[in-house]
């Protein structure tokens, strides 16, 4: 009878254990109004052109999906096996990974909370104990034993504390699979933009050099005029200090390189003395002209610090159910059955075996107020993540809205430039010639130098800056990441059935 009454209990509450809601919120992601478009007013769909290299327009196709490997837009063989081995060889991007992994093992072990815990247990026992008979001296008696127990415990998730816990590690899981993309994606953007910047660099470089040609050959040509009485010594002078100007300036530049393709070795896992980086120049690199422009509402789902916010918002929102849970009577079945006898051949005989079934109920009584402190101190953790959600979502708008402006007001920019450019060499070629002729002075010559000069590297930045801003948005939009197939994919929902928020 006493068995009945204990199975009847556990029964009930096994069946409460599993129909019944767990306590606390059940998450759901904030609701923000998302506008149509990212800027302020709508936008061209087409760039200004110029004719000059990275000069073409580009073409913005809003709500076209971005590609996984959005750095081949680029067109560029090199770029493509560089971005493969940082993939592959990057430590950041590894511990990421790990992390990852961690998080999902972590989630499939939570799990187990749901299941009955068994154990086992053989051993064997020995002993004496004083025997004396009477009249007889003091004497001992040896004993020994074996015995074997299964033990079976079980927590009822009455309240729903496991099941919140495991939705809490899966929410966990989810952030680390976003920061991994958010590694990835960081990863990729800084290589692409190392690489425009090398090329942007090595353009600089070479029109620099260019410059101290020039300058070098005008310095000699006034140095002869300067013997023949056709110069004074303060012209040649300034025109000597122009020159070392311009020789100055090169070393910054091949040192601003060199850090680049250190950057990039760093980028690759590699020291710098371990890896020989292939050269990277603004002809390695087309611009793309078709550039796919994700939806606001797509980017809400994709973009990975927000789906960052959006796991620790969920993992702080399961974590307010623990806490209430952990204020209520908790459920547990106990269980043992074993055997005791003398030798081990005889444990599984009649009249050796013990059985024992116990239920337990755990609650508090007082704690000073420590619980519902830690479930208030919850609910702030939950609406602290909230507000750095909406937080997120607003900076990753501002980011895409700063980029649309960038690409449309540089391929502007680049144009200007262009023409500066060549008005600047056209206006330096009159001065020169009309100094020769005795037209203008010297300084007129020295202050066209100096306007191309800055002219001619400002043109090399600002063809590099429509490379490099196409990268920008790409990197803003997300990356394209959900159209690749190169990442450990999450864990399988073992108890779905047991967790309805996981399906939707």
């Amino acid at each position: 009878m006493l068995w009945s009454h204990r199975a009847v209990a556990c029964g009930v509450i096994l069946v409460l254990s599993t129909s019944s809601c767990a306590v606390g919120p059940n998450y759901k992601r904030p609701e923000r109004a998302l506008p149509n478009r990212y800027t302020e007013t709508a936008l061209p769909e087409r760039t200004v052109s110029a004719p000059v290299a990275e000069g073409a327009s580009q073409h913005l196709h809003p709500g076209q999906d971005i590609p996984g490997d959005w750095w081949a837009l680029y067109r560029s063989e090199p770029l493509t096996r560089l971005v493969a081995l940082a993939i592959r060889n990057n430590p950041n991007l590894e511990s990421a990974r790990q992390a990852l992994r961690n998080a999902q093992e972590l989630t499939l072990a939570q799990y187990s909370g749901l299941l009955p815990a068994v154990g086992g247990t053989f051993g064997r026992t020995r002993g004496n104990f004083p025997f004396a008979p009477s009249g007889q001296p003091n004497t001992s008696m040896s004993y020994g034993y074996y015995d074997a127990h299964l033990e079976l415990s079980y927590n009822f998730d009455v309240w729903g504390k496991t099941r919140r816990l495991i939705e809490q590690q899966e929410a966990q899981s989810d952030y680390q699979r976003a920061y991994f993309e958010a590694v990835l994606l960081t990863l990729t953007g800084n290589v692409v933009a190392t690489a425009i910047n090398e090329a942007s660099l090595r353009s600089q470089i070479d029109v620099q050099k260019r410059l101290i040609v020039i300058e070098r050959d005008y310095l000699t040509m006034l140095r002869q005029q300067f013997t023949l009485g056709g110069a004074n010594g303060t012209e040649v002078a300034l025109q000597e200090a122009q020159l070392a100007q311009q020789e100055a300036a090169l070393p910054q530049m091949e040192n601003s390189l060199a850090q680049a393709r250190n950057a990039m070795a760093a980028y690759l896992g590699a020291l710098p003395a371990d890896v020989a980086l292939p050269p990277f120049d603004l002809s390695n690199l087309t611009l793309p002209t078709e550039v796919p422009i994700a939806l606001p509402s797509d980017l809400l789902k994709n973009r990975p610090d927000i789906r960052q916010a959006d796991g620790n918002l969920h993992a702080a929102t399961a974590a307010v159910g623990v806490a209430i849970a952990n204020r209520l009577p908790q459920f547990t079945l106990t269980g043992d059955l074993g055997s005791q006898a003398a030798r081990a051949g005889q444990l599984m005989t009649p009249g050796n075996g013990l059985a024992t079934l116990a239920t337990q109920v755990t609650m508090p009584i007082f704690e000073g107020g420590n619980l519902l402190h830690q479930q208030r101190a919850a609910v702030a953790t939950m609406r602290d993540y909230a507000a750095q959600w909406q937080s997120t979502v607003v900076d990753a708008f501002q980011d895409v809205a700063n980029a649309l402006m960038q690409i449309q007001n540089d391929s502007r920019q680049l144009s200007a430039n262009l023409l500066t450019e060549q008005a600047a060499a056209r206006a330096l070629d009159l001065a020169r010639k009309q100094y020769r002729l005795g037209g203008v002075s010297y300084l007129t010559v020295l202050s066209s130098e100096i306007i191309y000069q800055q002219a001619a590297i400002a043109l090399v930045q600002a063809r590099a800056a429509r490379l490099s801003d196409t990268s920008a948005l790409l990197v803003a939009l997300g990356g394209g990441w959900w159209n690749r197939q190169d990442v450990p994919p999450p864990p399988p929902g073992v108890f779905e059935s047991l967790m309805p928020w996981s399906k939707s």
